[in-house]
């Protein structure tokens, strides 16, 4: 059964300063539930920490890697990746959308499809969402931070 979230928060960030976290892995475990990037299992990364289409991403939480793939780059706008291996989603293909927002800031829109497997069988949608919201918001709020004191960032 494909199932699906959609989350929004809102950054005082510009999507220029977003986009630089969405495209540098090592940013991830710094404002979402990641604990680290894996580098030993990803490939393709960039040495300046700009991650192109084609990108393997390997994020470790606990015990646990997903590995992810690049799919797709709007600069500024839209960062879209699938999950290539997952011990929880199937078929996993997700985007973040900025739109830059009217006096400042910007709009951040994630969303994505998937199919629920092995222990996440027992996870609702509801669940999905929030994890997802929680990675929105994560970044909109680490992102403004930097946004004010680019010198503090990680």
């Amino acid at each position: 059964m494909v199932q699906s979230y959609d989350v929004l928060a809102q950054s005082a960030a510009s999507p220029a300063v977003v986009w630089t976290l969405l495209l540098d892995p090592t940013s991830w475990p710094t404002w979402s539930h990641i604990d680290s990037l894996d580098t030993a299992r990803s490939s393709g990364l960039s040495v300046d920490n700009r991650d192109g289409v084609g990108a393997l991403r390997a994020f470790r939480v606990g015990r646990t890697v997903t590995t992810e793939r690049i799919t797709g780059l709007i600069p500024g706008r839209r960062f879209a990746y699938e999950s290539v291996k997952s011990p929880q989603m199937a078929d996993h293909s997700a985007a973040i959308d900025l739109l830059e927002v009217l006096g400042g800031g910007t709009q951040i829109r994630w969303h994505g499809t998937y199919s629920s497997r092995g222990i996440a069988r027992w996870l609702s949608e509801r669940q999905v969402q929030r994890v997802m919201q929680g990675m929105a918001t994560g970044l909109a709020d680490y992102a403004s931070e930097a946004r004010s004191s680019p010198g503090q960032r990680r």
